[in-house]
């Protein structure tokens, strides 16, 4: 199929649904559940302060919500979680609703609809572009798993579960609490 053609069917899509093509293939999915959301919410809320605010944190960085990303315009294009580009790479964010800029580091948040994707399709993708930092959030399991990019291969370099306290790169220099990230049923 023309890769215009997809874009197209891509932009198309119904506004409950996010689309991304990966190795010419459109990949749409429902709208993510609350926990997904909810995860992605705060771990944002934990990252922006210190690195693109520079509040309690070396700054210097944009974090951004569900970015669209054009690692080859109109071709490969996904749409992670969370991502944040360096400003000494990108010191201005672009003025359109893509970026073609690689990101320095991606977070998926993967539910049991959407784990096969993040780890056959967009891991793959991402480093295939360079992306140097990705982590992978499961909310249902309790568990962060911090991958880098070395010889473009990924390498799990640590896992978090429960409630550990992470201090992990490329933020380093702030420490989250896993178990913020977590829904509590409470009674």
């Amino acid at each position: 199929m023309n890769q215009t053609n997809l874009y197209a069917q891509l932009e198309a899509l119904p506004a409950n649904m996010t689309g991304e093509i990966i190795d010419g293939q459109l990949i749409a999915q429902p709208r993510p559940a609350w926990p997904h959301c909810y995860t992605g919410s705060v771990l944002g809320a934990d990252i922006l302060p210190p690195y693109q605010k520079g509040r309690g944190g070396p700054g210097g960085w944009w974090i951004i919500d569900a970015p669209e990303i054009h690692f080859l315009r109109d071709v490969d294009v996904a749409v992670p979680d969370i991502a944040g580009w360096r400003r000494k790479r990108m010191p201005r964010p672009p003025r359109s609703h893509s970026c073609e800029v690689v990101p320095d580091w991606i977070c998926e948040i993967a539910s049991p609809s959407t784990e096969a994707i993040d780890r056959t399709k967009k891991m793959p993708l991402y480093a295939r572009y360079g992306v140097q930092y990705l982590w992978l959030v499961k909310p249902l399991l309790k568990t962060l798993e911090i991958y880098q990019l070395n010889n473009g291969k990924w390498l799990n370099i640590d896992n978090y579960k429960d409630d550990d306290k992470v201090s992990a790169v490329p933020f380093q220099e702030i420490v989250i609490q896993l178990q913020d990230l977590w829904i509590v049923d409470e009674e």
